[in-house]
Parts: structure tokens; sequence; C-alpha cells
């Protein structure tokens, strides 16, 4: 051999040739290596998030019928109708009252000029869907129709984008939660008091009193034998007389909401 060369080839080709092909079969298996481990971690994954990045599901929110606090207020929420009383606008801005008020397109649709009269006196504009049906039991897509629809209208009406939503009847289902949370919605409002046509109270469940902290429903009836400002008016009289007064559901809300949150739950 020439050189030191092995089957007529120079020494120093023969290494760089090994070199060469140790490299390569070093890429290969490291390729291989990783191919493995990409292969492992997407069989552990959802198919949907193998291909990018996780999005976290909405948070779904909270149902309440009372406020935990120990300030001595209750709360205010109208279903729809308070609008129509030429005489609810002037109580609320003469009494300074955080009143809120769940509107129905349907129902508050011909009303929304008083409405925003109301609003310009302080009272809160939140949601109650579009067209008021029970809405447990329905799909995904038409509750979630109804909720967003209503946010529509509201936006689109009054520049406002409501963070609070009450379900026709007060029925619901996790579903209900699932449209809710797609449309912004913070909170799901109940009651725990709830005042009727003739102007009392009733209980549907619990300790038959006011409490710090309870929700009030005051319904519209298309029967009823008071106006809804007269209805107010002897509901405060009944609130005062407990030694409580009528706090902003929003901002207790927003403060229980984030303690929550702040806490995990």
């Amino acid at each position: 051999m020439r050189g030191g060369a092995a089957g007529g080839l120079p020494v120093r080709r023969l290494l760089t040739a090994a070199a060469l092909c140790a490299g390569v079969l070093l890429l290969a298996g490291c390729a291989g290596a990783a191919g493995e481990r990409a292969g492992a971690d997407a069989r552990g994954q959802d198919p949907a998030h193998a291909a990018g990045p996780l999005v976290r599901p909405a948070r779904l929110p909270p149902v309440v019928d009372r406020v935990r606090t120990r300030d001595p207020v209750v709360f205010l929420t109208y279903d729809d109708g308070a609008e129509r009383d030429p005489g609810f606008a002037g109580l609320v801005s003469e009494r300074r009252l955080p009143v809120t008020l769940f509107l129905t397109d349907r129902v508050a649709g011909p009303g929304y000029g008083h409405l925003a009269r109301l609003r310009a006196v302080g009272a809160s504009l939140q949601n109650h869907t579009l067209d008021h049906p029970a809405l447990r039991g329905l799909p995904h897509a038409g509750q979630r129709a109804e909720i967003c629809g209503q946010q529509h209208k509201l936006r689109s009406r009054f520049g406002i984008r409501p963070h609070l939503f009450r379900p026709p009847y007060g029925t619901y289902d996790r579903t209900t939660l699932r449209a809710a949370a797609d449309c912004g919605i913070t909170a799901v409002v109940l009651w725990r008091a709830s005042l009727s046509a003739d102007g009392e109270l009733t209980y549907p469940h619990g300790e038959p009193r006011l409490r710090p902290g309870d929700i009030i429903s005051v319904p519209s009836a298309e029967t009823e034998s008071l106006t809804p400002a007269e209805r107010t008016v002897r509901l405060l009289g009944e609130i005062e007389g407990r030694g409580l007064r009528v706090g902003r559901l929003e901002d207790y809300l927003r403060h229980e909401i984030t303690g929550r949150r702040a806490a995990g739950n």
C-alpha cells in the first residue's frame, strides 16, 4: 500500500469519511430520539392542544343569591317592567337608589328610552336574555344566542357590556354557566327574597327575614295592584325598619368575586 493507504485510498481520506459517517449516524440517532419523545408527548396531549398553545376554558361564573358581607346592606334588583313606571325614575333619583335592572329585550325594548333616563340617575343595566325563555335543558348554542344576543343589544344601545346575568325564572344548568362565561358574564344572580305584587316579601328558602347581603328580586307583574315605585317605597320602609340600607350590588359582587379568585375558589 502506498502512503499508508488501505485499498489504494489515503489514510486522511479514510479518516474524513469515517468522521462524516459517525456524524450522520449521531444526527440520525438524535433525530430518532427526538421523534420518539415528540410522539410520546403528542400521545399524552389532547389533539387540539398538540398543534398549538394551550387555551384555558373560560372560568364558570358563580351563582349567587346573596353577598357575603358584614355591612348592613341588601340589594334591590328588578326584572323588566320598572322602567315603564314614570314615577320609578324619580324615586331612584330622589333616594339615590343603586338599583340593578335585569333586562329582556323582548320586554324592555319598547322602553329603552326610559331605561336611558334610569341609567342617567344611577341604575345599573344587566342581562336577562333576549326573549325570556327557560334556559335549563336548551342546547349550548341556543343559550349562548340568548345571552350573547342581549349583550350585543345593550352594548349597541348604551355602549355597556353587562357582567351580571339573571336566568329567566331562576332556572339554569351547567350549560347556562358555560354560555354565560362565553358571553363575558362574571356572576349569575338569583335572589334570596322576592317582592310580591301586593308588596310583601317572600323567601324561597332559608330564614324568612332579611339579612345583610340578601339580594331582593322585584319581578314585573302585569296585574299588580301597586306600581313599581309604590312597591319600592313599601319595601324601603321594611329595609330601613330592620336597620339596613340599599347597597350597590355590582360593587359588592366585584369585591367578593375578586376575593374568591384570590382564594382559588
